[in-house]
């Protein structure tokens, strides 16, 4: 080729990379979406909401909140893996996204091929938690002897099949030798609504969800399920104060875009959550929540997950829990 051709193919690279990179340089140059897989009111959206309206502030981009409840955080997490990566749409996934490959015999999506993972949002130790007017146990022990005596009676409540407050229960049950009577919801938003009034009996939650309302004395907290007690409601016991030692889960929340986002995106996006989550405002939000913010870089959360996923096809496993 002679120098003139060359320079026309050479201008026309530049024509078809330029826009790319300076579509990436410039972003983000209209509204983000997160989707949360879940009704508003639950653990994800409890935390999805305050983060979105401070990265509001620091991107000068409205996010928007797009609640997809069902099918345990699955519905949700299928439509943000189908979005186009293009850094415009998100997911404000769960613990959850990591125990549903082990439990669910089909799904639309997969974590792994069509999400990539970004950081961690929040963290949160479980709770387990009773409508004090339905059950009159104050502690683990007499909650145990009352299932203990009305086996398939006492009704727990969960975010969904599949999810990690299902497999506590799941969990609670082999090492209490009880029998419980799972119903579950569209979202913690939802199981939480009818555990405050009455419908159900009791939770496995995340701190998130239920500290306002152990707080307001809707619910009673019976104990904490961490190695130890939360600042948040400190005069819980842990799990292993009440006598269930084996019996540690936590919940916790973070941020994926779809498979293409460009990577220059997804590290701005990084970035921005760690600096929104070092913000005052967030830290004292999260603190009253009984949280660790999240924030730490891809390489750390993306491994993080893929931790998680082995741990949870493990318990699975050995709990036999699955969804059709």
């Amino acid at each position: 080729m002679n120098r003139t051709s060359w320079s026309a193919l050479g201008a026309a690279l530049l024509a078809f990379v330029a826009p790319a990179t300076f579509a990436q340089g410039d972003w983000p140059a209209k509204n983000i979406v997160w989707v949360v897989p879940f009704p508003a009111g639950g653990g994800t959206d409890v935390f999805a909401r305050p983060l979105s309206a401070q990265l509001t502030k620091q991107l000068n981009r409205q996010i928007v909140i797009d609640n997809r409840g069902g099918a345990g955080g699955n519905l949700g997490a299928t439509i943000a893996a189908r979005a186009a990566g293009d850094g415009y749409t998100f997911l404000v996934g769960a613990v959850h996204h990591t125990i549903a490959p082990s439990v669910y015999s089909k799904l639309d999506y997969s974590l792994e091929q069509d999400l990539v993972p970004i950081t961690g949002v929040a963290y949160v130790p479980q709770v387990i938690v009773v409508n004090p007017k339905r059950i009159q146990a104050t502690t683990v022990k007499e909650l145990i002897a009352l299932a203990q005596s009305q086996p398939s009676k006492l009704i727990f409540a969960s975010a969904g099949a599949g999810t990690a407050h299902h497999l506590a229960g799941e969990l609670f049950q082999q090492a209490t030798k009880t029998q419980l009577l799972h119903v579950p919801y569209k979202g913690a938003g939802p199981a939480m609504t009818d555990l405050v009034g009455g419908q159900v009996d009791m939770m496995f939650d995340g701190l998130g969800t239920s500290a306002s309302q152990i707080k307001g004395g809707a619910i009673r907290a019976l104990a904490v399920a961490a190695p130890k007690r939360s600042p948040a409601i400190p005069d819980v016991p842990t799990t292993a104060e009440a006598g269930l030692p084996a019996f540690v889960m936590s919940t916790w929340y973070g941020l994926w875009a779809p498979k293409g986002t460009p990577p220059a995106i997804i590290d701005r996006m990084q970035k921005e959550v760690a600096a929104a989550l070092a913000t005052k405002e967030l830290r004292d939000y999260w603190a009253a929540q009984g949280a660790a913010p999240g924030g730490e870089p891809v390489a750390e959360f993306t491994k993080f997950v893929r931790s998680e996923t082995e741990r949870w096809a493990k318990i699975a496993k050995e709990s036999g829990a699955k969804v059709d």
